[in-house]
């Protein structure tokens, strides 16, 4: 009697060979001493994927047999990259005279898109560059200034994507430098989480009641992490969602909402028509910048983390540095005539995604509805409602979506690989643009495979 036996997916006895032949999904369990018995049947397991540490145990899991879930996991995942998202688009939505409707109901067009083409949890984001100059001069980049970027943000990504230059760029980009740009976008998430869980202000608007201040917002993000961390892998309470929750009720505790004067239905939308001169602004203040930084972290960088997450999906085939540029080209460049923010995929929202439970196109879909929804029913009700979530339950979530990237450099083997890494992180924490750093780490990554460089 052999001391070990093979399970088919279905979870009873067979033979390798046929395994072999039919290429059938398997597992190896080894008896134990007082199973070894002719007359003792081995124990009936319903599934492989009930068999802990297997390929299709929901705990170890990075596949889903499913390119579409509906769930409580999925749903929790699905906002697990508001940490990223909320702070851009409310201070543009405020400071830089967008409309809410426009900017919610192109992000929910977005993830659908996303959502049913990719079928995995494939983020939406504004583009960082774009944001943090666009809030920083706000006299400067104005509306029609915005809508300018987008529009020739979408027509170069189309151009790039359309000739094949997107593919051909990727190919610059080693593996120690993508796990180089995932390590700085990690690093920079758990940056700016713990910058807003001590930020003076308790709401993004920067209104608030009687208690405020960095205090407050330090007490909320303590008791945030510690009930997110509890429930990390909750799948009956899922911990974004309750960090959230929580988060939606301590704004109207403290002051943060107030629905006077705040309608129901779409704000005003209009088209916009920018000038040569928004144009131009555009073109040098915000697309030169973003352009590197789009290629490496949303075209490449979000390409390498699909293929480490989702091993062996066969939604794989989509996710290429050349696709992700064609959609982020598609929806910017139509929705640039309407001032809305400019938009794009990202490995850091991939990564919260995925750590709060996103699994599938369900994640994307579900998120896209609730924004569509948002823009057309709730309107400035609506995104006052995002805006009262505190500060600190958001720096909460970038915190441990950075948790999740950072971890990835693990893949990495020789001292060389590290060096590379290390030193794209080490440069795009302190100059102004992570495109330097990531140009940087090319170049060396090149010098030290060409001329045979140990350390």
């Amino acid at each position: 009697m052999r001391p070990f036996v093979f399970l088919n997916s279905k979870g009873t006895v067979t033979n390798l060979c046929s395994l072999i032949q039919y290429r059938t999904p398997f597992i190896f369990v080894w008896r134990k001493e007082g199973d070894m018995s002719q007359q003792q049947e081995p124990e009936k397991i319903q599934s492989v994927s009930e068999i802990p540490g297997s390929p299709g145990d929901s705990t170890t899991a990075t596949t889903s047999k499913h390119r579409f879930s509906f769930n409580r996991m999925e749903l929790a995942g699905a906002f697990g990259d508001l940490g990223t998202m909320l702070p851009i688009v409310i201070g543009m939505i405020l400071l830089n005279g967008l409309s809410p409707t426009t900017v919610f109901f192109t992000f929910g067009a977005f993830y659908l898109i996303s959502g049913f083409y990719y079928g995995l949890p494939i983020p939406v984001q504004p583009l960082k560059a774009v944001g943090a100059i666009a809030i920083a001069y706000p006299a400067v980049v104005t509306e029609s200034v915005i809508g300018a970027t987008g529009i020739l943000f979408g027509g170069l990504l189309l151009g790039l994507s359309l000739t094949g230059m997107v593919d051909r760029v990727a190919q610059l980009f080693s593996q120690a430098v993508v796990r180089g740009i995932q390590l700085t976008l990690g690093l920079i998430f758990l940056r700016k989480g713990f910058e807003l869980i001590i930020h003076k202000d308790v709401f993004v608007s920067g209104g608030g009641g009687a208690l405020t201040g960095p205090v407050i917002n330090l007490i909320i993000g303590v008791i945030v992490f510690a009930i997110v961390l509890r429930l990390l892998n909750n799948k009956r309470y899922p911990a974004a969602l309750a960090a959230l929750a929580l988060g939606v009720g301590l704004g109207f505790v403290l002051g943060g909402f107030s629905a006077q004067g705040l309608s129901l239905g779409p704000t005003a939308v209009h088209i916009i028509t920018p000038s040569l001169g928004d144009f131009w602004t555009a073109l040098v203040m915000l697309v030169l910048p973003q352009i590197p930084l789009t290629i490496g972290n949303a075209c490449v960088g979000t390409s390498n983390t699909c293929s480490t997450l989702f091993s062996g999906n066969p939604m794989l085939m989509k996710t290429k540095a050349g696709k992700f540029a064609f959609t982020m080209g598609m929806i910017n460049f139509p929705a640039g005539f309407f001032g809305a923010v400019p938009m794009c995929h990202g490995t850091g929202g991939l990564a919260a995604h995925y750590r709060f439970g996103a699994r599938t196109g369900g994640a994307p879909i579900m998120l896209g509805l609730f924004f569509i929804v948002m823009a057309l029913v709730l309107g400035e009700f609506g995104f006052a409602l995002l805006a009262a979530i505190p500060q600190s339950v958001l720096g909460v979530l970038l915190v441990f979506a950075g948790l999740e990237l950072c971890p990835l450099m693990r893949s990495l083997e020789t001292n060389e690989e590290y060096f590379v890494a290390l030193l794209i992180a080490g440069i795009a924490l302190v100059v102004p643009n992570m495109a330097w750093a990531f140009v940087t780490g090319i170049i060396v990554d090149w010098a030290i495979r060409k001329f045979d460089i140990k350390i």
